[in-house]
């Protein structure tokens, strides 16, 4: 089990993200910070909506800002005063949420649309 309130050093951050798969992951200002293009209102709102139950589900909750596009997701351990195992086990869990799409062969088809992709794609 993680100490989850261990605060991670910003000199830290950048190969625990590495680590965990999570590239598109940055710190900034003192969050880790990720931002989410979609093909349009919708997904955003769908997206916004997917991410904002599992802060819910795990009881740590992300800032989020959202435009017509555009999905940003902050993450912090406000009681522990940074970077904690609870941010990245969060990002973990919002990343394979958001970018998740069916195996190929799969019986279900995905998407035919961009849906949501990475910030630089």
């Amino acid at each position: 089990m993680s100490d989850t309130s261990r605060v991670y050093t910003p000199e830290e951050i950048p190969d625990k993200l590495r680590q965990l798969g999570l590239e598109a992951w940055y710190l900034e200002d003192g969050w880790l910070r990720r931002k989410y293009n979609t093909d349009g209102w919708p997904t955003t709102l769908m997206l916004t909506n997917a991410i904002g139950y599992l802060c819910e589900a795990a009881w740590h909750h992300a800032d989020l800002s959202i435009t017509w596009a555009k999905v940003w997701v902050k993450l912090k351990t406000h009681s522990a005063g940074g970077i904690t195992d609870k941010d990245f086990a969060l990002a973990r869990k919002i990343e394979d949420l958001a970018l998740w799409r069916p195996e190929p062969g799969s019986p279900l088809e995905g998407n035919p649309r961009k849906f949501v992709f990475s910030r630089d794609s």
